[in-house]
Formats: structure tokens, sequence, C-alpha cells
């Protein structure tokens, strides 16, 4: 039996990036010289390089990824009696723009496999005040891109790719981020590169880059004259030093991608012993990153994932609630979308429920791993023990 007291010593965080000298030396250079006549330096760098890794034409260094959703939706016009289709399963920062800018967030469910938006409820939200979709590449992995990208052609809706979680992942051999009219990373410290905050917007279309770089500069013309602003816009900025980061973190980028891929094969390995706990899916033909490993619990263990994570908390196991739908949280509690949800979209209401998210942070060994997936299968078959135990003494009662 693994003697586990040596891992059991110390918390072991849901996540966390992966810093070298690489990244320490870039920030040191961006703190000294990143001033003056190259103040853009490694901004420029980093947009260029991270345009030509995904085989976009543009890319804009903002400082969240939220940001440039928000700039997307805004240069397309968006607002007021228009609608905008987002899967019910993401983090808010994908639909707040939304609402932000006065539209109505209409929730479509997801895949029951990839848990990414599913192309049948996304066509049946189409109405004629659809004006975008907000594809969100869940955990590192994807929707049905053919499908969506096919329906959203037919009826002439703009796609805007939220890759936040995604970047260097594959879909038929195209990077994330080289989806729709617009996609977005994020670069928060949680994500697989990171500048400890941060985003891109990227995006083929000149027109969109444009209108995205002045409304991002306080609605400012390029090369006009000095501080006359034409609009009131936003102040949507990376930092030299976060640029710096980021440039360095790309070009470790394949090391990263394989390093989660590891992970998330570990765990794979060590909790194949129970065959009904669903992991995180990887299509033929894809490539997921692996962001968070993922696990969703058969109804029949009758455990609330709160209880799960609770447990494994109590083991120094950090953990992530797979995310709520987006219908059901208080921030939506007044969509006009939002009674409707749970009846229409029942793969995100069955799926959240029972899913959480396992440590995934580089920092992570195989011993880790193996505590972890212990602990998971120890508290599943104490609660099976418990729910066995209830049931007997119903029936001798």
């Amino acid at each position: 039996m693994t003697n586990f007291s040596q891992v059991n010593s110390r918390p072991i965080p849901v996540t966390g990036p992966w810093i070298t000298q690489k990244e320490i030396d870039a920030v040191a250079d961006a703190a000294a010289n990143a001033w003056y006549e190259n103040a853009t330096l490694y901004h420029t760098r980093f947009e260029k390089a991270l345009a030509a890794y995904t085989g976009r034409k543009h890319a804009i260094a903002l400082p969240h990824c939220t940001s440039a959703i928000h700039l997307a939706l805004a240069s397309l016009g968006v607002g007021p009696g228009d609608e905008v289709i987002v899967p019910e399963i993401t983090w808010i920062g994908t639909s707040a723009p939304v609402k932000q800018l006065g539209a109505r967030t209409i929730f479509a469910d997801v895949d029951e496999k990839t848990w990414c938006l599913d192309a049948s409820s996304f066509e049946r939200c189409i109405s004629r005040r659809t004006k975008a979709v907000i594809l969100v590449d869940l955990y590192g992995s994807f929707p049905d891109m053919d499908a969506v990208l096919e329906i959203a052609a037919d009826h002439r809706v703009a796609v805007i790719e939220d890759a936040a979680q995604a970047i260097g992942a594959e879909f038929h051999g195209r990077k994330a981020g080289s989806f729709g009219l617009a996609s977005a990373f994020s670069f928060h410290g949680t994500k697989l590169l990171t500048t400890g905050e941060g985003g891109m917007l990227l995006t083929d279309d000149d027109e969109m880059n444009r209108r995205c770089r002045y409304l991002a500069d306080h609605g400012r013309e390029p090369g006009t004259r000095l501080f006359w602003n034409t609009t009131v816009a936003y102040k949507y900025k990376m930092s030299a030093l976060q640029a710096a980061m980021g440039l360095a973190q790309l070009e470790r980028i394949d090391e990263l991608v394989a390093r989660r891929r590891e992970i998330f094969g570990w765990y794979r390995e060590e909790l194949a012993c129970n065959p009904e706990l669903v992991l995180n899916f990887e299509p033929p033909d894809t490539k997921s990153t692996f962001w968070m490993t993922t696990v969703i619990v058969p109804e029949r263990y009758e455990i609330e994932k709160e209880q799960i994570m609770q447990a494994l908390g109590e083991r120094g196991i950090g953990t992530r609630p797979f995310q709520y739908p987006l219908s059901s949280l208080p921030a939506y509690m007044d969509a006009p979308d939002a009674p409707t949800a749970p009846t229409r979209n029942v793969n995100a209401y069955r799926l959240s429920p029972r899913g959480f998210n396992l440590p995934s942070g580089f920092n992570m060994d195989r011993e880790q791993v193996r505590y972890v997936s212990h602990c998971l299968l120890e508290i599943l078959a104490g609660a099976e023990r418990h729910a066995g135990a209830h049931s007997k003494l119903s029936l001798a009662s």
C-alpha cells in the first residue's frame, strides 16, 4: 500500500502557473527597458507571436479575456434589442459583456460529452434578433465546430470564440483561437499560459481590428490630434511587464501543453478502476489541453459535489466546482430566458450538480495525482457504503 504521509504534509492547490528563469528575465528586461520609444516593444512582439501561433491576422493585447469579448461585441454594435447566445456552462466573464452592452443573453444547452455548446440547442435559440453566438472551449476542449460554424453562417450570426482555457488545443488541425470572426484568450494566473492577469483579442477582419483598437484606447483614432477623443470608450491596456511574461510563456507553449496532458493522463490511469467516473472527453481529431481535469460522479452515489469537495478539502486537496448553469445564478435571476432554461438545457442542469475540477496545476507530480485519486475513490466508496446501509435500514423498518 502506498504511504501518503509525505504527500499529505502540504496542501495541494487546484491550479497554478509554471514560471521559469526565462519569464523572470523577460519581465526584468521589460521593467528596465520597456519605456520611452520602447514602451510598446513587448506588446507588439507578443501580439505578433500569438497571431502567428494561431494563424490569425491581428491580435490585440488587453487586460483580460472579458475585455476582449466586450470589445468584439461592441465593435459589432451589439446593444439593446439584440440577442447573444451563450452556452449555459461557462464562467460569467463570457456572458457579462452581453448584459453590460444592454443586449439580451440567451442560454443554450451543452453537449453531453464535450460539455461545450450543443449545435442543435444553439440552432433552436436563434431568432431574428440574434446578433452573435459566443462559443466556449471549455476546459481546453471544443464544441462541434463544423456544425456550429455552419449553422451560424446559414443564419448570419457572428461567431466569437472564447478560447480562454484552450491555448494550444487543436480542432481538426486548427489552433484554438482561430475560429469565428473574433476569438479571445485569458492569461489569468490560473490559465495554462499566464501573464498574471491579461487577455488577447484575435481577428482576421481589418475593420474589427481597427474598431477594437479605437475603442480600447479611449476612442482615439491613431495618428490624429493628441488627446482628441471622438467617442467615450474604454481603457483596455496590458502592461509591458505582462506582455514580456506572456511572450516568454508562449515560447514554451508546447512544453506547457504537454505537461498538462501528462497530468490528465495520470488521473485517467489512477481512476480507471472506477469506469463509472466520467473525465474530460477528447473527440477524434482534436487535441485538448485538459486545462482542468474534471470528473462527473454518477448519480447513484447520492452525494452532492459540494460534499465531495469539502471532504477532499479536509484532506488538503483543492478543488473547483464544475461551472453552475449561468441561468441558475442570482446574477441572471431577472433574465427573461432564465425561467425556462432548466427544462430546455437538460444536459447543463444534469451535469453541473455532479461535476468538479481536480488539482491540475503544473506543480502536480505523479504521487500527488495518486493521492488525490485515492482520496476521491475512498470518499465515493464511503458514500456507497452509507447509501447501502441506509437502504437496508429502510427495508428493515
